[in-house]
């Protein structure tokens, strides 16, 4: 699979975050500010983690043609990453 430039960005915006909450820790900022931080990481990996399956779903779909156990095999394959990066 392909990951667009779109993606890419997300991952690079994801690891300039990390790298602010490790400056934040040794410069001693609070406890919540870090946590904010962390938790807005997540939410962006959950994010990314969610556009990376659905575009990988309709690549998958698109390529079966109509075949339907190819079908149902991408969407349990999905669901299966889905669940996994829970």
């Amino acid at each position: 699979m392909a990951y667009g430039p779109n993606t890419a960005n997300r991952v690079k915006r994801m690891e300039g975050q990390m790298r602010g909450i490790l400056r934040m820790m040794e410069e001693g900022q609070s406890c919540k500010d870090v946590i904010t931080q962390l938790s807005a990481v997540r939410s962006a990996v959950d994010r990314t983690i969610g556009v990376i399956v659905s575009e990988n779903l309709l690549d998958c779909v698109s390529t079966a043609k109509g075949n339907a156990e190819k079908m149902n095999a991408a969407i349990q394959e999905a669901m299966d990453l889905v669940v996994k990066s829970r």
